[in-house]
């Protein structure tokens, strides 16, 4: 069992909650920092510290934790919303202010949207060339991040997520759209070919991976939190529909597919099965 006290802002998010409880569910003692708190796991210290305030204390303010796993961001499905820029300065003072101190792990979430168009596995040094302002932004803060952890001599984990499914109701994923169409009962969907290959992970999965990265100092830097298997998106569609026995069915080739997608994309899973294996040795 572990025991560092690790802080999680974006407490309440979709990823959020699911890490929250991984990581008290390994022992740790975990304090829950967002502005709502309505659907974390009650065993976890709930504070709503704002973080974004650029108070100098702001690690002391925050009960001064082991850990900080940074996930608080806004508007993350919508890819192209201005705030993604213009939150990087808030973002960069938080933290600095926080290595400043005396912080000495953080992990901050990451996304292969860092990285743009790619074909085949995204390993820690592949090239990025984001397209959106959220892989952008994204893109710079991992290096802000990096780069302050090394002035300061943090551990640095940067967390970077594929495609994400599970927990529907708070996605919006494509999962979730389906979702929604069976219970409109739509009998049919459009949709583009669904030929092109993804790596997906289940959120709970994807938690267990986050927790276990944070509780161990062997393995830093950029790591793939993902399944490292690429599946077409049409199979993972209809294995959705089916393991809900939903009565709609999706509309293949109704859309082109878009020309600057990937045909085939997933993550290197050499780091986290590392972090894995050696992590549940321990546990």
């Amino acid at each position: 069992m572990q025991n560092r006290t690790i802080l999680v802002t974006g407490a309440n998010g979709y990823i959020g909650r699911h890490v929250v409880k991984a990581l008290l569910d390994m022992g740790n003692k975990v304090i829950a920092d967002d502005l709502i708190l309505d659907s974390i796991d009650e065993r976890a210290e709930k504070i709503q510290v704002p973080i974004f305030s650029g108070a100098e204390d702001i690690y002391e303010q925050l009960g001064s934790p082991d850990v900080v796993i940074h996930m608080a961001w806004r508007n993350g499905f919508v890819h192209n919303a201005d705030s993604h820029i213009t939150d990087i300065p808030a973002h960069y003072t938080f933290i600095r202010n926080l290595l400043a101190g005396g912080l000495k792990h953080i992990a901050v979430m990451g996304t292969m949207h860092e990285v743009g168009y790619w074909e085949g596995a995204i390993k820690e040094d592949t090239p990025t060339n984001p397209s959106s302002f959220y892989g952008m932004s994204k893109n710079v803060l991992r290096q802000i991040t990096l780069q302050l952890a090394g002035e300061f001599e943090a551990v640095c984990y940067w967390i970077r997520a594929f495609y994400i499914y599970g927990d529907d109701l708070k996605n919006h994923s494509i999962f979730t759209k389906i979702g929604q169409m069976e219970r409109e009962g739509k009998k049919t969907f459009p949709f583009n070919s669904g030929k092109n290959l993804y790596d997906f992970i289940e959120v709970d999965a994807l938690a267990d991976q986050i927790a276990h990265v944070v509780n161990q100092d062997e393995v830093k830097g950029i790591i793939n939190c993902c399944s490292g298997i690429p599946v077409s998106l049409a199979d993972k569609v209809d294995a959705y529909i089916k393991a809900n026995n939903f009565k709609i069915r999706p509309e293949y080739g109704a859309f082109p597919d878009r020309p600057y997608d990937s045909p085939g994309v997933w993550g290197d899973t050499e780091k986290i099965k590392a972090i894995m294996g050696c992590s549940k040795k321990e546990d």
